[in-house]
């Protein structure tokens, strides 16, 4: 018989989730310009607790990811050390950043969508 978990859902979910919590936080925290509007969108961290990948976007999209991308790398070691002080987990994951380009392609697909509604029939 197989035992179930008392967990509604696996550990790297639940560390998903409180990594995602944390670096939210800590980012409202920062005074750095580059990084106003910017909203943590999810987490995703490694079976092995090694790497964290932490997705990003900004009303402007595409068009500030260079500076974000900077910041973050900038604030990295601060982040890091913020989730380790608050997770309490015995290895600390190395954080790294990259744009959510799913819900850019999805506001895209919409935007033609909604275009093509506004398109009178010929």
């Amino acid at each position: 018989m197989k035992r179930e978990s008392t967990h509604r859902y696996p550990r790297t979910a639940r560390l998903n989730e409180l990594v995602h919590q944390i670096v939210a936080e800590e980012l409202e925290r920062l005074d750095d310009p580059r990084l106003d509007l910017v909203t943590v969108m999810s987490v995703e961290v490694d079976p092995d607790l090694r790497h964290a990948t932490v997705v990003f976007d900004t009303p402007e999209g595409d068009q500030r990811d260079e500076e974000v991308l900077a910041a973050l790398h900038d604030h990295r070691v601060r982040l890091q050390r913020a989730v380790g002080r608050q997770a309490r987990i015995k290895r600390t994951p190395t954080l790294t950043f990259r744009p959510d380009v799913v819900e850019r392609g999805a506001a895209r697909v919409e935007d033609v969508l909604r275009h093509l509604h506004d398109e009178p029939n010929a």
